[in-house]
């Protein structure tokens, strides 16, 4: 399937009846918007990962398809600005999703199927701990949970999410590698006639546990045989939008704005966040 043989619509920033325009950097900042079907990558051109990603689920007209596992770059842009086969050969990094594989795949069975397919652009993922990570599950669920909710409202929602591009990123094979993802789902309920949007935040957190390792032995031997830096177990978290936007530095206000999480007081009050952030070991801990 060709990329350049049709005109994706990207994410839909009215989805949701309430506008919520898509996650984006400081301006001036150099990024490549990318359209695929129902979602859209921008796209970091130096770190050759996603800043942002933005897709809309529609509950009520997914649909099942082979899943194809055809990963491909995008000829819309230059190679040297994606991070393609090269960084997932011979180690145990998978090609982490950033917008989730079914979350797109909805409408016509072509609309589905093309969906499906831009899914496994390369733009479209960012290297992750391996496939036995204890706790994947709950990050790649947090859709389906946050899906179930908003049943009642209409059965759409819209989510964002990407890794956390930090200077501090170990690099591997010419590529930076992220130690955190954050991810924000969206959602409306009717009130008086009136549309009111929510929004929830989360943090993966794949960094090691830095006390067992040895990192000057780590550094050592990536550089005689090319491993990998260390990967810790996923640790996710509920945690403030706000703080997503001081990791990111991304323009996050109207989701921030309609945050279920920080309407508690006692979180708006907390300033130290290793009591703000909310580790999240089943769906049951999710506040919605």
């Amino acid at each position: 399937m060709d990329a350049a043989s049709f005109s994706p619509a990207g994410y839909n920033a009215d989805f949701l009846e309430v506008p919520l325009p898509l996650p984006v950097p400081p301006t001036g900042t150099l990024i490549r918007e990318l359209l695929y079907t129902h979602f859209t990558v921008i796209l970091d051109p130096a770190r050759r990962l996603a800043v942002a990603t933005g897709v809309n689920i529609d509950g009520d007209q997914l649909v099942t398809v082979d899943r194809g596992d055809d990963w491909h770059l995008d000829s819309r842009i230059p190679l040297y600005e994606q991070t393609g086969e090269g960084v997932y050969a011979r180690n145990d990094l998978d090609r982490g999703h950033l917008v989730r594989r079914r979350d797109p795949v909805w409408g016509d069975e072509a609309t589905a199927r093309r969906a499906n397919y831009d899914t496994f652009a390369y733009t479209n993922a960012a290297p992750q701990a391996g496939p036995f990570n204890q706790s994947k599950q709950l990050w790649l669920g947090l859709e389906d949970h946050v899906l179930t909710y908003a049943r009642t409202n209409g059965n759409r929602i819209s989510v964002f999410t990407a890794p956390v591009l930090s200077a501090e990123d170990p690099t591997y094979r010419g590529v930076k590698i992220p130690q955190a993802f954050w991810k924000i789902a969206a959602w409306t309920t009717t009130a008086d006639g009136s549309t009111v949007p929510h929004s929830a935040g989360f943090v993966l957190d794949q960094s090691p546990q830095l006390e067992d390792i040895d990192l000057d032995a780590v550094r050592a031997r990536s550089l005689l045989d090319g491993n990998p830096p260390p990967l810790g177990p996923y640790r996710t978290y509920q945690v403030p939008i706000v703080d997503i936007v001081n990791l990111t530095g991304l323009n996050l206000a109207a989701l921030s704005d309609a945050d279920v999480y920080a309407q508690d007081p006692a979180i708006r009050q907390d300033t130290d966040r290793r009591t703000r952030w909310v580790e999240l070991i089943d769906t049951a801990g999710i506040h919605l």
